[in-house]
Parts: structure tokens; C-alpha cells; sequence
């Protein structure tokens, strides 16, 4: 598969502990920071939280629309597709996932992810 060049014009850095903006859904906290033509979001999710019963109210679809590329630093989440497809990822996996699916943490550990693709879009009220 080839690959697009990207080309980065401003060596710059910022932190995640200090976002552009926040959105908190219920059990859900989205560290938004946008660098020159880039945003990324930590994202960090509670045990218990499901992307139907956090997000779906303030989004107002029916699964998530949202392409997700990232990488997950801790904790696990399962996904699925609305075809049934289901995978769980965990702590050191990097992930790609098109829309039309829903998500829930796994187990009694918080979940927490860096976003590369969908910053801009996800948990956005609708």
C-alpha cells in the first residue's frame, strides 16, 4: 500500500496536560490539541463507559461515525462493527477503525488512547 507524504513545516510541541479544549462526555475526558495543520486527542475513557450509553447521546447517531486512528497506552476496549465484527484492543496496540461501530472498556482498569485522525470529530455534541 503506498503512502501520502505529509510534510511538516513548524517544529513545535504541546501538551496534552494543557489542551486547546476538553470535551467530557459521561466517564469520558478528550484532551484536544491542534499543532500547525495537526490535531490529536488523548482520549481516556472510566470502567463502564460504552461509546452508547457516553457518547451516542450527545452525538445523536446510532453508532459512531467517526474513522479512529491510534495508539491505545493503556487499558482495554472492545469494538464492534455493525456487521458483528469484534475485536478487543489493549495497552501497546496500534489500531485503525471505520465508522459504524460501538466500543466499551473491558474490565475494572480506565482506558486511555492517543488519537491521530478523529480529534477534531469525536464526542462533538451534535
Amino acid at each position: 500500500m503506498a503512502e501520502t507524504a505529509m510534510t511538516v513545516s513548524k517544529l513545535e510541541s504541546k501538551s496534552h496536560d494543557n489542551p486547546d479544549e476538553v470535551r467530557s462526555p459521561a466517564k469520558t475526558r478528550v484532551e484536544i490539541v491542534r499543532l500547525p495543520g495537526y490535531s490529536l486527542a488523548r482520549m481516556n475513557m472510566q470502567p463502564g463507559w460504552s461509546w452508547s450509553e457516553c457518547v451516542k447521546p450527545v452525538v445523536k447517531t446510532e453508532s459512531c461515525q467517526v474513522s479512529h486512528v491510534g495508539y491505545v497506552v493503556s487499558g482495554k476496549i472492545t469494538i464492534r462493527m455493525t456487521d458483528g465484527t469484534q475485536k478487543t484492543f489493549e495497552a501497546g496496540s496500534s489500531y485503525t477503525i471505520p465508522p459504524g461501530h460501538d466500543a466499551w472498556v473491558e474490565g475494572n482498569q480506565p482506558f486511555q488512547c492517543i488519537e491521530v485522525l478523529s480529534a477534531e470529530q469525536y464526542a462533538k455534541p451534535a
